[in-house]
């Protein structure tokens, strides 16, 4: 019994610290409040003033915050969702972390699998050469064709089972010289990692990852503070490539059927264009082996799952 309770209050805890970063990331001024000239202890928003605007109680909203409240009705949501400014994105973020506080269970999740049909191994081929992988629920890359591996330089020096876009990005050294925009793109990764973890921290390759950024990179502890759930995204992506130069590539994600928390990634170019061209050359001058290191994979799979 008291672990059960305790997983409650973890699950009420992560509605509390998403609701806790949007107050005191929220200025008074955002909301129409007129402050005086005296110094603020709180930054952002007082409790008692998110209280007020959203018409509850300051004991109530306590409750919330501190994760002893897990049970909120939808009116009281929509209430704080408006008076925080909240996006759609961020609302539904909220009614999320609300329904998990309500009904979570202590049963972890199962280690999601990182096995890739032949199936989808035969679309990455036939979409050369664009640069095309399949990404894992915590963005793992679980397979590619070669330009989607070499797209991001050096990360093929990596064991097949550590290559993931968010390990990639705060501890590769080319990552920051890779990316022009390095800052936004980091921004919107963690932005996407806390959205996972706050409807399923319990999924064993996020929790790890999770650990491990917060260890190695302070740049990813700030971000992780900030509990930002909305990524802004680009249709273009320009990369710095050390091999073939600069190309601005249209990058584009989707979801596959049948295959829980995959995702394929695919950059494209105008053909005849330089863009095209340095595409190309990546694709032509990355070596199959690399390309295509399926039995470690593999071999880890199996490793996960005990079978």
């Amino acid at each position: 019994m008291a672990s059960e309770q305790s997983t409650d209050r973890d699950a009420g805890g992560e509605l509390g610290r998403f609701l806790r970063a949007r107050r005191t990331q929220t200025s008074p001024a955002q909301v129409g409040l007129r402050v005086g000239t005296g110094l603020r202890r709180t930054p952002g928003l007082r409790r008692e003033e998110l209280a007020t605007l959203s018409g509850i109680s300051i004991d109530y909203y306590v409750r919330l915050e501190r994760g002893k409240e897990t049970r909120p009705s939808p009116a009281v949501l929509d209430a704080l969702a408006r008076a925080l400014h909240l996006d759609d994105a961020e609302h539904q973020h909220l009614r999320e972390l609300a329904t998990r506080a309500a009904r979570y269970t202590s049963q972890p999740s199962p280690p999601p699998g990182r096995t890739v049909s032949p199936h989808l191994k035969l679309i990455l081929e036939t979409l050369r050469p664009s640069p095309a992988y399949v990404i894992g629920h915590s963005m793992d890359l679980l397979a590619w064709n070669p330009g989607g591996l070499a797209l991001y330089a050096g990360i093929a020096d990596w064991p097949a089972t550590q290559r993931n876009l968010a390990r990639y990005l705060f501890l590769h050294p080319t990552a920051p010289t890779l990316f022009p925009d390095w800052d936004y793109q980091v921004r919107g990764c963690v932005a996407r990692l806390r959205a996972l973890a706050g409807i399923g921290p319990d999924t064993p390759d996020l929790t790890d990852l999770v650990g491990e950024l917060l260890l190695k990179s302070p740049d990813f502890a700030k971000l992780w503070e900030r509990y930002d759930v909305v990524g802004r995204k680009k249709n273009e992506k320009t990369f710095h490539h050390p091999q073939v130069g600069i190309l601005t590539l249209s990058g584009q994600s989707m979801h596959l059927d049948d295959t829980p928390g995959q995702r394929l990634g695919v950059y494209t170019a105008e053909p005849g264009t330089p863009d095209h061209d340095a595409m190309l050359l990546l694709d032509l001058t990355t070596p199959e082996s690399v390309a295509h290191p399926e039995p470690e994979v593999a071999a880890e799979d199996r490793r996960r799952t005990g079978s």
